[in-house]
């Protein structure tokens, strides 16, 4: 697999694609006045400690007031009287108006304000820093046990048997040796003296780190061996990725190049297509068939469907074929669409045990490349495919759209006849409650049309039960459900 790793840059927003064999895989936005948060250190200050929630609202400096779990407080680290977060409750390990120093851990996400953690990690190229949580983890992408141990001695060697700190080697740490990874574990010491340091002076609500925009935060953290190119549209970006590829990743210099074409890099490689088409709701499929993806608050619910496809042999394999087609499909619109939390997968019924796990090892087999950690589980008592993939920033709906302001994201509209009828009963009650000589309805021109049209005869009755007249008059920048009764 050959991977490509667009970046457009604008002054109001930085855009990464990322191509597997010309297809696009992954879409990344960061927009100069609303920069991502994950990653960001605060010096923050507790506002509210709520029990019931075993949670505590902190003021960090945000638009809102960030949100920190129990699980999410690290036992003995910088909460100053605190306990044992795992063996105590919140109200023990926290007091309003304590400063603590807190990472961010989620974005804000709708309503929610941002999700911290007092568990600090920096990362680097090759290796996470963990503060304060003395050990050695590794990626599990590393799969070779020789080289597992390799990679675990050298990070042992690093960290000595005094540091307080552990660290995390990364799947980029496969393959490097040890001077490398001493480099990368001596910076991450640097840049930690220096943010602990100021932290001791800093007032509540001040940012002591930002994480790297996002064209670094892409040679940082998408750069490997697959990745042939990385073309960038901006020669000012391009000086400034490279400056800081031959700091910290020297291999991936000669990857980097200039895109100086007039046409715009995205349209070259269709990117922008592709994009609208990840807007909506329908995914059709090469065999014919078709997806339905729809995102709500609590979880996001995709239906597969055979649409047009009839297959050649039988029914059950019509629908074991589509159902494989679309569990591929599934993986590469989550991924491009960034979609998390819980997800529902309603399959085609299969009959065949067989068909049912190789379907779910389709699913598991295209997630092996998402750097979102996903947990699948089997095929339900109702036929439903259930997983978590994990969420920290926006989907790309919600970073490009906002609700709909005349059906408020509902994605339907009341029918005229409904307005209708609505009318017929504000105009009942304004008579009851109000004196008036007569009754103007104020209305869409489609609700008029039905009112003196179709529903023509029940007005007539409605005046001749009021004893008013009623008089109707379009108004055409009314919503489709929008009306006034005015008393004249």
């Amino acid at each position: 697999m050959t991977q490509e790793i667009l970046v457009n840059i604008t002054p109001q927003e930085t855009r990464v694609a990322v191509l597997d064999n010309g297809s696009l895989q992954e879409m990344h936005l960061e927009r100069s006045r609303s920069r991502g948060l994950v990653g960001n250190i605060y010096q923050g200050e507790v506002v509210r400690v709520l029990p019931g929630m075993q949670a505590a609202f902190i003021e960090a400096g945000l638009a809102r007031t960030a949100f920190l779990h129990a699980s999410d407080i690290t036992a003995g680290r910088q909460v100053s009287g605190g306990s044992q977060a795992d063996a105590a409750l919140i109200q023990q390990c926290l007091r309003e108006q304590q400063r603590l120093r807190v990472q961010v851990l989620k974005d804000p996400i709708g309503g929610k304000g941002a999700r911290l953690t007092t568990q600090v990690t920096i990362p680097s190229r090759y290796m996470v820093l963990m503060v304060d949580a003395p050990g050695v983890g590794l990626s599990a992408r590393i799969e070779g046990v020789a080289e597992r141990e390799r990679l675990k001695a050298i990070a042992t060697g690093l960290l000595g048997e005094s540091s307080p700190h552990g660290c995390i080697l990364r799947t980029a740490a496969e393959g490097v040796d040890e001077k490398a990874l001493a480099r990368d574990w001596a910076f991450l010491q640097r840049l930690w003296q220096d943010i602990d340091k100021r932290s001791q002076t800093a007032q509540p609500a001040t940012l002591l780190h930002a994480d790297l925009p996002l064209n670094l935060r892409v040679l940082r953290d998408l750069m490997s061996a697959s990745v042939e190119r990385v073309r960038v549209d901006s020669n000012e970006a391009l000086a400034g990725m490279r400056e800081f590829a031959q700091a910290f990743l020297p291999d991936a210099v000669d990857c980097l190049e200039h895109y100086p074409g007039e046409r715009p890099i995205f349209d070259l490689y269709a990117v922008e297509d592709e994009i609208q088409r990840a807007l909506q709701r329908r995914v059709t499929l090469k065999s014919g068939g078709y997806l339905m993806i729809d995102q709500t608050e609590a979880m996001t619910t995709i239906d597969v469907n055979t649409g047009g496809y009839v297959g050649h042999r039988t029914l059950e394999e019509t629908i074991f074929k589509t159902n494989l087609e679309a569990a591929q499909a599934i993986v590469r619109q989550l991924r491009l669409r960034n979609l998390g939390g819980i997800i529902i997968v309603d399959f085609i019924d299969m009959e065949d045990t067989e068909h049912q796990r190789q379907v779910l090892r389709a699913l598991e087999k295209g997630f092996e490349q998402d750097y979102a950690r996903t947990q699948i589980s089997g095929v339900s008592a109702l036929g439903l495919v259930e997983m978590t993939r994990k969420r920290t920033r926006e989907s790309l709906e919600h970073l490009l759209c906002s609700p709909c302001p005349t059906c408020t994201g509902r994605g339907y509209l009341k029918s005229a006849e409904t307005v209708v009828h609505e009318i017929a009963r504000a105009i009942l009650r304004e008579a009851r409650q109000f004196e008036t000589t007569r009754l103007l309805v104020l209305a869409p021109q489609e609700v008029v049309d039905r009112a003196l049209g179709e529903e023509g005869d029940s007005f007539a009755e409605l005046e001749a039960f009021i004893g008013k007249p009623i008089a109707f008059q379009a108004e055409p920048l009314y919503h489709a459900e929008q009306f006034d009764v005015v008393l004249m």
